[in-house]
């Protein structure tokens, strides 16, 4: 959900002077990426969160990343290299545009997912005084680098007494080969009327030109909300067979429903593990969650399992697996491999699994270095082994302090061959101008700005 910004908290100059040391100190006994590359994509700080990343598999050079706000692009055509912004991708009718996704379908087209609205309704109760609003795709046929000027509505609500105000959806594409549905894609997302809040979910068999109907998935609705109670983060993945597996926060659970017809027809929703409250606190940070991912083996069919909560005092991030299909789930793992209860958060996870090795990649913000727990840096967790053990790694090692920014719901990560794409919001140290007075001048004002990684474990890391 797009929030309004919050004037920076700023931190205490000495405290802040005082962290340096030990997030320096922290952020060495972690091993660096292999073949990190950190570039900044927008040119100075504004409004800008909530990325995704996707890379094309029939050209795995090119690198799509979308984030708000408004909906918008950047693209790579060197494998994280070199990016340039893509021009024409916010929607021109409506007035806000956010919550993106994005995916590369099975012809390498890209595909980007968003809501618009014009106004929301009242703060967390959005289906209160809602105007129109709706989830539409637009589509790239050269990668990323241009749009095709037309929206296509995936569920769109015209402005009228008592409607309904579609949030946060994520699309997926099925790109198996052996996929009895390979080329479809779907998209999920919550639906908040004023009565509840319901998963919904869409298919297209034709490259996103068309979208059937939604079709209610959730088994048991949520409270009409977007705090705790909602029925919320939809996330997918599809199996090597072409099983469509979702997943959502519901109460103290991650739910799982499953489609083995191409996502027509669902199993009923049921819970797969117990979690603590799907939204909480982390200090200087002006919302945070714990919304699960879901991610697939496309060798093994193991299915990966992610999310965030507080259960050791401190937010951590686990992970699950199942080896079959989703019937059974393995005991959460923990990702972030710091002390336990040591008072650092880790939080707003994203999961990737490598189709090519099976390796599961989760890249998550990381407080371990500051004794405060102000400031994070953004850590990348590796498993090789199945999910059984995870190995961290420095992604960025500039700690930065959100000074109680909102940098977003979520963060991106994709992987291919070998390769690791990141993309994550930071803020930027405040800066303040000079004047002959000397009087303290006022910070400058707030933003974000977004950062896209690379990672690559096809060379040996160094020494």
């Amino acid at each position: 959900m797009i929030i309004k910004r919050l004037a920076a908290l700023g931190c205490c100059a000495g405290v802040c002077a005082v962290m340096l040391a030990p997030c320096a100190r922290a952020q060495q006994a972690l091993p660096a990426v292999p073949g990190a590359q950190v570039t900044q994509l927008t040119p100075r700080a504004g409004f800008f969160s909530e990325p995704s990343i996707a890379i094309n598999p029939l050209h795995p050079e090119q690198i799509a990343a979308a984030f708000q706000a408004p909906a918008a692009v950047s693209y790579s055509q060197d494998a994280g290299v070199h990016w340039k912004a893509a021009a024409g991708v916010p929607p021109a009718n409506y007035a806000q545009s956010g919550d993106v996704s994005i995916t590369y379908d099975i012809l390498g087209h890209a595909i980007l997912c968003y809501i618009a609205f014009d106004k929301l309704g009242t703060p967390e109760y959005w289906a209160h005084n809602a105007t129109r609003n709706g989830i539409y795709v637009r589509r790239s046929l050269d990668g990323g680098k241009t749009w095709d000027p037309n929206a296509i509505a995936v569920d769109e609500q015209a402005t009228r007494p008592i409607m309904p105000f579609e949030d946060k959806p994520y699309i997926v594409a099925d790109n198996n080969p052996g996929s009895p549905y390979a080329g479809s894609l779907y998209v999920g997302w919550t639906e908040f009327t004023l009565t509840k809040s319901a998963i919904l979910f869409s298919r297209s068999n034709d490259g996103g030109i068309t979208w059937s109907p939604p079709n209610e998935i959730s088994t048991r609705s949520g409270l009409p909300r977007d705090d705790n109670g909602a029925v919320e983060g939809f996330a997918a993945t599809v199996g090597p067979d072409g099983v469509v597996y979702a997943v959502w926060s519901d109460a103290t659970s991650i739910v799982l429903a499953s489609s083995a017809d191409g996502g027509r027809t669902f199993s009923s929703s049921r819970k797969i593990v117990d979690i603590g409250p799907p939204y909480f606190s982390i200090e200087n940070v002006k919302r945070a969650n714990g919304f699960p991912q879901i991610a697939a083996d496309q060798r093994s069919g193991r299915v990966y399992l992610t999310w965030s909560d507080y259960r050791n005092g401190d937010v951590d991030v686990f992970c699950s697996t199942s080896p079959d299909r989703g019937s059974t789930w393995t005991r959460p793992v923990r990702v972030n491999d710091d002390a336990l209860h040591n008072g650092a958060d880790q939080f707003f996870q994203w999961l990737a699994v490598d189709p090519s090795d099976g390796s599961a990649n989760v890249a998550f913000y990381d407080r371990r270095g500051d004794l405060v727990n102000h400031k994070a840096t953004v850590t990348l967790a590796r498993s090789t082994d199945g999910g059984q053990n995870f190995k961290n790694y420095a992604w960025m090692d500039r700690a930065f302090d959100a000074g109680g920014q909102f940098i977003g719901d979520y963060t991106g990560i994709a992987a291919l061959n070998g390769r690791v794409y990141g993309a994550w919001a930071v803020v930027p140290p405040q800066r303040r101008a000079r004047r002959r007075s000397s009087a303290r001048a006022p910070a400058s004002p707030p933003g974000t700005i977004l950062q896209a990684a690379t990672a690559d474990f096809r060379r040996p890391a160094s020494k």
